[in-house]
Formats: structure tokens, sequence, C-alpha cells
């Protein structure tokens, strides 16, 4: 089983992985979320916690289902 941290990471990686496959920098993606640059970056690499309301926002930003990102 997944510790949270684990979790954190694993998620982070998939929604890094869309916005590259999407050809989205990390400033016009913080910018479509209405976000900071430093947060961006804090979620793709797994070092805060989020809400499921951030998810959908992230979800909605990159165009895909929410499932794809958990």
């Amino acid at each position: 089983m997944l510790n949270k941290n684990e979790i954190l990471i694993k998620i982070g990686l998939k929604i890094r992985r869309l916005r590259e496959s999407k050809n989205v920098s990390i400033q016009d993606f913080a910018d479509k979320l209405d976000m900071e640059y430093n947060n961006v970056i804090r979620i793709e690499k797994g070092r805060t916690n989020f809400t499921v309301g951030t998810l959908v926002k992230i979800a909605n930003a990159l165009e895909v289902d929410l499932k794809e990102i958990i």
C-alpha cells in the first residue's frame, strides 16, 4: 500500500508527463491554473498537498479526465 507522499509523487509525475505531452510550459500551465509557478513545481514533484478542486482544475487545464491523473 502506498503512503501519502508516494501518492503525491505519483500524481505529480502524471501531471508533469501530461503537461509535457501537450508541450505546455510550467509558466503557461501556472497561468492557466491561476497559480504561482512555484506551486506548480511543488505539485509536479509531489512536495505539496492539494485539494480535489485543484485536481479538477488541473484536469480541465490539461483537457483530460480526472481519472487519468489519479
